[in-house]
This record gives structure tokens, sequence and C-alpha cells, in this order.
């Protein structure tokens, strides 16, 4: 292999790790704009809370034993979320894929959780459409769900690319992207928990 042929690979390695960077620059930028989405629906939320419309409230409908179940599912799959992008950066693939297989079934106990609040509260007339209050707390939380939807269809598609391509810097820099969206939705829920279901049944 020649000096030239060593440079032109020198040159190409810098340039992936370059894109590399910009892509999770580029994602911290998307993390601060659904930020301020979401911070927008909490403030919408907190101004209709006591908008009832003298009809349910937050202190007949929450289930804080259910938010509570949901919280730990969720907390336990972003620790092993966590676990996969380690276990990946230190070139053990199989084992990522099997902790990424964790944290979708962690996943989905979450969302199968909140599916099953959502129809509980609207089998009793509980519907969007009700109060401000409920209006506020289907639009937040729907949006967090929604974001985690497509974050458990993102976390097959992840699966299936290190199945077929292993460890590469591609696909690190996939799952770390993807650890940052988890991780960021798992914050988003504390804060739900705290402001929506904590404060809501406390009013």
């Amino acid at each position: 292999m020649t000096t030239t042929t060593l440079e032109h690979s020198d040159i190409k390695l810098l340039q992936e790790k370059e894109s590399a960077n910009n892509k999770v620059f580029g994602f911290w930028i998307y993390i601060m704009a659904d930020s301020i989405i979401f911070g927008t629906f909490f403030a919408v939320f907190v101004v209709l809370i006591r908008n009832t419309m003298d009809g349910h409230t937050p202190q007949t409908l929450f289930d804080l034993g259910n938010a509570f179940a949901e919280t730990i599912a969720l907390l336990t799959s972003s620790l092993t979320c966590g676990l996969a992008m380690l276990a990946l950066k230190k070139g053990y693939v199989q084992r990522a894929i099997w902790l990424l297989i964790v944290t979708f079934i962690f996943g989905g106990i979450f969302l199968t959780l909140e599916v099953k609040e959502f129809i509980g509260f609207i089998d009793i007339g509980a519907t969007p459409q009700s109060s401000g209050f409920l209006s506020g707390f289907f639009s937040l939380v729907g949006l967090h769900g929604a974001h985690l939807s497509i974050g458990m269809v993102w976390m097959l598609v992840m699966m299936f690319q290190l199945a077929f391509k292993g460890s590469t810097l591609e696909t690190r820099t996939r799952l770390k992207l993807f650890s940052l969206f988890w991780h960021f939705l798992d914050i988003i829920w504390i804060c739900i928990f705290s402001i929506v279901y904590l404060m809501g049944v406390s009013l």
C-alpha cells in the first residue's frame, strides 16, 4: 500500500468522523427544538388543568400506581438502551442487539399501559373534547406516546442494521442518536409524571 493510498484512507476516515460529529450536532439541535414544542404543551396543560367543566378531574381519573409502573418500565428501558450503546462501543454486537430487544419490550410495556389508560378514560366519557384539562392531557401525553412509538420503529430498524452491518462508525453513530432520543423521552416522561400526575392529584 503506497503512501498516497494511506493518505486517502486517512482523509476518508477523518471525513467519516466529521460527518458523524455533524449528525450528532444536528440531532442536538432537533432535541432542543423538540424541547420547545414539549414546553409549549406543558404550558398549555398547566393553564388548562383547572378547566374541568365540572366533569372529570385529575383526582378522579389518575391512577398513580399505573403511572408509576409506566415510569419504572421507561426508566428500565433507558438503562438497557445505555448498556446497548456501551456494548456496541466495545464491539459486542450480539449483546447490543439483545439489550435493544429488552429495551423494546419495556418500551412496549410502557405503551401498552398508556393506551390502556387512554381507553379507560374514553370508556367513562373522559375524552379530549370533554374539557380543557382533558384536551391538554391527551395532547401532551399523546405527543410523548407518539414520539415513543416512532422510537420503537427506529429501534427495530437499528436491530436489523446491527445484525447485518455489525459494529461500524455508521451503526455506532445511529445508535448514539437513538440513545439521545430515547433518554430525551425518558426525561420528558419524568416531567409528565411530576407535573401532570403528581401535581394533578395534589390540586
